[in-house]
């Protein structure tokens, strides 16, 4: 007999401040950057207010996920060089660090191995703002953690059953819900107003042959899932590689020693993590 699905609503989900089972710091994060007027300076402000969260964002700014390993002390310096959509990726991604690793231990671990190879990849591409991608990469699952906030129980149903069946989390999801977790980060990236190339490589970093705007973005943090996924870093909600995707590879030109490169850099994930933890 087939079990009903658990309908997904994106009002529901876009008003991700009312919604009960989300904490009180995400939902504030959440408000100040969804403001369509908001400024570099706001924000600045914001964060400088709160020094757990301005030590967080400096720790993740000084990290292999980005350019400025040791560079960067103060919140209006990483403003200036970053820019809006990096700040606020980086804003939102460290806010659910330890949501991360209380709903799906494992889960930070995977974004900022994501996070470190994407921005290796897109720098061996000589892509003009690496730092944008590396942000994709990092919230690039940000997905699962609302619906496993928002429906624990179905969500650890869907984990079982992605280990029972041996398949992919993604493909699990469709067993359980009517939504997968890369539409539910859709819909709150766009929630959020992030560029349309961002709102891409979120949507479709599983199938980057479906985005249009953001083709090699997209194929950057595809690869970069996998890559960290082969590597063992973490846990993604399964514990399986899923295929490449050829045309995005071949769309990239990678060599054997870039594929190689990335690999190296993808250990550095642990340090990252570490000190985030402390």
């Amino acid at each position: 007999m087939d079990r009903a699905l658990t309908p997904l609503n994106r009002s529901r989900i876009e008003n991700i401040n009312a919604l009960p089972t989300v904490p009180g710091s995400f939902k504030s994060i959440s408000s100040i950057i969804e403001k369509p007027s908001v400024s570099l300076e706001k924000i600045g402000q914001f964060i400088s207010k709160d020094p757990a969260l301005t030590t967080k964002i400096l720790k993740m700014v000084n990290s292999a996920a980005y350019g400025f390993p040791g560079r960067i002390s103060s919140i209006s310096h990483a403003v200036m060089l970053l820019g809006l959509n990096v700040v606020k990726g980086l804003l939102l991604g460290v806010s659910v660090f330890e949501i991360m690793e209380k709903v799906m231990s494992g889960l930070w671990a995977h974004s900022v191995g994501s996070a470190i190879a994407a921005r290796e990849i897109a720098c061996k591409l000589n892509i003009k703002d690496p730092e944008e991608i590396s942000v994709a990469a990092l919230l690039h699952d940000i997905g699962k953690v609302i619906m496993i906030l928002e429906y624990q129980k179905e969500y650890d149903e869907t984990i079982k059953e992605a280990s029972t069946k041996e398949c992919l989390i993604y493909e699990a999801e469709k067993a359980f819900f009517t939504e997968n977790h890369t539409t539910v980060g859709m819909w709150l990236a766009e929630k959020w107003n992030f560029p349309r190339n961002l709102v891409e490589v979120i949507s479709y970093h599983h199938t980057p042959n479906m985005s249009r705007l953001a083709l090699k973005e997209t194929a950057i943090v595809h690869l970069a899932d996998i890559l960290v996924r082969a590597r063992g870093i973490g846990f993604a909600g399964d514990n399986f590689v899923p295929l490449l995707n050829s045309a995005a590879f071949e769309t990239l030109g990678l060599s054997n020693d870039d594929i190689l490169d990335v690999l190296v850099k993808i250990e550095e994930t642990k340090q990252v993590s570490d000190d985030m933890a402390a």
